[in-house]
């Protein structure tokens, strides 16, 4: 027997008791008369003890040890003199009698610690040690815990888990797929799914009612903080629903899991359309956590004689309250925030509402007291804030105001990431306009549904269209979204053809699906919740990377393997790629 504990379970009560205990060598200390070592497991560290009236081979043995050595030992439990009351063996020890060394150890590249000395780079190329820490492993802890909940919840509700497909077909429409040679079908390809989308439409077609998966997905996408090439999703879809039906359930499993994993109520979760998020935040994925909410300026700062506001198709702004103090070096740094390239502003107004109520600004040449006391009205501002305006193109400045409003609030502290705030966005536009590719482009896929009331819009003003799509949002971040989906074969071809699409093109990409739709569709939707981002947002992490056992880096590579990477030319050639292997 390697254990008959581990080495996170022992207390006083188990005082007196000859115990086994198997794990990896954590640290040790050797004072001349006293050995100590920590050993190690999954479960949590427990002391040893060796002393002078030991048995000498068994003395050299334990300061032979070094870190990470594989150990198991037997031993009595006795009180430990010195307590440890941050540990739950704290009160504890092992008074060792025998040991046996599982396995020697190489020093890890990078200390096995909460505080590691290990930078990213090494960790992912050492992931296996990495694993061995202690937040490395609770967020894995975390998300084992969160796929129990969700399977729990959604069981609760009637929904079945079934699996799909990993090798299917290529389809044009959303990111680029990650495509498998076929060695039996010479010249063909599968694509690994980016999403289960349509076999979950078959499986309503099927009559199946209620289906989810935990699955994985591969998107060949450039890579951020919260992007991986294979990420793992929340898969639903449901039948005879409408919108409200698909919003309320998940909002329901959001709820469950706040509950059950934070202890957290997160209450009833706000409506948001898409145009007023666009209006208000310059995001179709607002923070709302804190207010600063846009306000648009026309009427009272254009035609004032600011070339800068008059050509402007939008004057906006936020009010960064209690913010007048903002030294000139400070509001400088956010001009500079908002000139970087990834955001691309060509300036920044600002205002100081003074504690007399005057407002001091950066253009008081161009506007009288009035004017000034104007703007700060609509700003609904009072003594000691600040305002910040952009002007320029409409969606430009919105995107760009966006920036700005999340760096203000990053360094006011308002970002806090213990605090939670939902949000469903409702209404997008179905379709959005390409101009590399010079026609429309589903918001979301191809199946989503149209507001039936916009469908007439179709054929005149098609960028007016509104989906039946929602997004749930959380905290900024986008954690899930989904559609009623279209089950009438007229409709879908409809929008097939909008979409630019030839009745030809069609029937080769999805006419297994059109052919579904002649036997009996019913009315589904659904929607996927992105499962690592949401681990990450439940164990306040800015990346995903930290809730996935085995994560690629920013470059896409898996360098702890090292892949991806060649293969030989047999094996290419086995599979008709006509490709020449470079040494």
């Amino acid at each position: 027997m390697h254990r008959t504990h581990t080495c996170g379970e022992l207390t006083l009560a188990d005082l007196g008791k000859t115990v086994t205990l198997s794990g990896w060598v954590q640290k040790s200390r050797d004072l001349g008369g006293m050995t100590f070592i920590d050993v190690r497991d999954r479960y949590g560290i427990t002391q040893l003890t060796f002393n002078a009236d030991d048995d000498a081979s068994l003395r050299a043995s334990a300061r032979e040890l070094g870190r990470e050595y594989v150990i198991k030992v037997t031993g009595e439990v006795i009180e430990r003199s010195s307590k440890n009351p941050k540990i739950p063996t704290g009160d504890i020890e092992i008074k060792v009698s025998d040991l046996e060394i599982l396995n020697a150890a190489k020093l890890p590249p990078f200390t096995i610690e909460d505080d590691t000395d290990g930078g990213d780079d090494i960790r992912m190329k050492f992931r296996y040690l990495d694993l061995r820490r202690n937040p490395v492993r609770e967020n894995l802890i975390l998300r084992h815990r969160t796929s129990q909940e969700v399977r729990r919840y959604l069981d609760s509700q009637n929904f079945l888990e079934v699996e799909t497909p990993y090798l299917i077909k290529s389809t044009p429409e959303g990111a680029r797929d990650f495509v498998v040679p076929s060695r039996m079908n010479p010249g063909e390809f599968y694509a690994l799914p980016q999403s289960p989308q349509t076999f979950k439409q078959l499986l309503m077609v099927s009559g199946f009612d209620r289906y989810f998966q935990i699955v994985k997905c591969f998107r060949d996408e450039d890579l951020r903080a919260d992007r991986q090439p294979e990420f793992t999703q929340i898969d639903c879809e449901m039948s005879f629903v409408e919108q409200e039906d698909v919003l309320n359930i998940f909002e329901g499993l959001a709820k469950h899991i706040f509950k059950t994993i934070k202890g957290i109520d997160l209450g009833a979760v706000p409506r948001m359309t898409y145009a007023d998020a666009m209006r208000l935040y310059g995001s179709d994925k607002p923070d709302i956590r804190f207010g600063m909410q846009f306000v648009e300026l026309n009427d009272v700062a254009k035609d004032k004689g600011f070339p800068v506001f008059d050509t402007a198709e939008l004057v906006v702004g936020i009010n960064a309250e209690n913010c007048a103090h903002y030294t000139r070096k400070q509001i400088d740094a956010l001009t500079d925030f908002i000139r970087r390239p990834q955001i691309g502003a060509t300036g920044l107004v600002y205002a100081r509402i003074n504690e007399d109520g005057s407002v001091k600004s950066s253009v008081d040449k161009f506007f009288n007291s009035e004017q000034l006391t104007a703007i700060a009205e609509k700003f609904h501002a009072k003594p000691g804030d600040l305002l910040l305006i952009m002007a320029g193109s409409k969606d430009k400045v919105r995107k760009q105001l966006n920036e700005l409003r999340l760096e203000v609030a990053s360094q006011l502290g308002l970002r806090n990431k213990d605090t939670f705030a939902p949000l469903w966005v409702v209404d997008f536009p179905l379709l959005e306009w390409d101009e590399e590719s010079g026609r429309y482009h589903a918001m979301h896929h191809p199946f989503t549904s149209p507001k039936p009331e916009d469908i007439p819009l179709l054929d005149s003003n098609p960028g007016q269209v509104r989906a039946n799509a929602y997004d749930f949002v959380l905290n900024g971040v986008e954690v899930g979204g989904g559609s009623i989906r279209i089950h009438d074969r007229e409709l879908q071809s409809l929008m097939f053809k909008h979409l630019g699409f030839t009745p030809e093109e069609a029937k080769k990409q999805f006419g297994f699906l059109m052919e579904a739709f002649t036997y009996g569709a019913p009315p589904h939707g659904g929607l996927a919740f992105g499962f690592d981002r949401l681990v990450s947002l439940l164990a306040g992490l800015d990346t995903i990377r930290d809730v996935i056992a085995f994560p690629k880096n920013n470059s896409g590579r898996d360098v702890m393997i090292d892949a991806p990477a060649t293969i030989h030319q047999e094996q290419l050639d086995e599979l008709s790629l006509n490709i020449d292997i470079k040494e």
